[in-house]
């Protein structure tokens, strides 16, 4: 499973431990990552997504998932989001053509 986020794409990075003596190893910093369900209005289902804490509270202050995935450039997202947004799209798409 990899570490990185399906909404951020924040990934794993590397440095340096350094001891008082100044001695240098390497070291991986990893990213606090959550299994995270959310609610799509939509879709009338949950989305499960691993996300870090940053990518939760991006979602949050947008509004929730699909006004997030909604407003999102398609290029700034991963291709899990996609395929969500996708879905959410052809959800909405339906919603719209059965009330017309």
């Amino acid at each position: 499973m990899s570490r990185r986020c399906e909404i951020t794409g924040k990934g794993v990075l590397s440095g340096n431990n350094v001891s008082h003596a100044n001695n240098k190893t390497r070291r991986r910093f990893l990213p606090n990552m959550q299994v995270s369900t959310m609610l799509s209005d939509i879709l009338n289902a949950n989305v499960t997504m691993r996300l870090c804490t940053r990518g939760i509270r991006t979602v949050e202050h947008n509004g929730g998932l699909d006004a997030f995935l909604l407003g999102t450039n398609n290029s700034k997202l991963t291709t899990e989001a996609l395929v969500v947004k996708r879905r959410i799209l052809r959800a909405q798409a339906k919603k719209a053509a059965a009330t017309a």
